[in-house]
């Protein structure tokens, strides 16, 4: 069975409880199902309510690059189902903003896929990232962190 990729770039909110329900209903015998779900943090020297991010992206270039990563993923795991959803528009600290979720016979290979889906989809997806925190704003960059998180899956021996 071919595995179902579904990528999703939008401005609304999501049901975690939805998406699992559908992951189940249209995974082939999972043995596992990953859900990542990633929220807005609230700065921690400014008030939660002065606070926001802003993320904007170029539609067309966005999902093919989301759709590429979960691609590779699929290529790389024997995932059944690869669902991500990521957010754009003003989110507030503890807003969902990214849901990746795997399926998979193994849960190895799904935890590992859904990682891998993240660590690229931080280093490689077209977002801009726009931090208001009081009366500062200024646009977030990626951190070495998540480039080193990234490069270790050029390694084939982490699959």
């Amino acid at each position: 069975m071919p595995t179902m990729i579904r990528i999703d770039v939008q401005a609304q909110d999501f049901d975690l409880a939805a998406e699992y329900a559908l992951i189940r209903d249209i995974a082939d015998n999972p043995g596992a199902i990953t859900i990542f779900s990633g929220l807005v943090r609230e700065l921690q020297d400014v008030a939660a309510e002065g606070q926001s991010l802003t993320l904007e992206h170029y539609p067309g270039m966005t999902q093919k690059a989301l759709r590429d990563i979960a691609e590779h993923a699929c290529d790389r795991w024997p995932l059944s189902v690869c669902r991500v959803i990521h957010r754009v528009g003003t989110l507030q600290p503890g807003d969902q903003i990214v849901l990746v979720a795997t399926a998979s016979l193994h849960r190895d290979a799904a935890f590992d896929a859904a990682r891998f889906i993240m660590d690229y989809l931080k280093t490689s997806a077209p977002f801009w990232k726009k931090q208001v925190a009081g009366d500062k704003d200024y646009w977030v960059e990626s951190r070495t962190s998540d480039h080193q998180a990234a490069a270790r899956w050029q390694d084939d021996n982490n699959s």
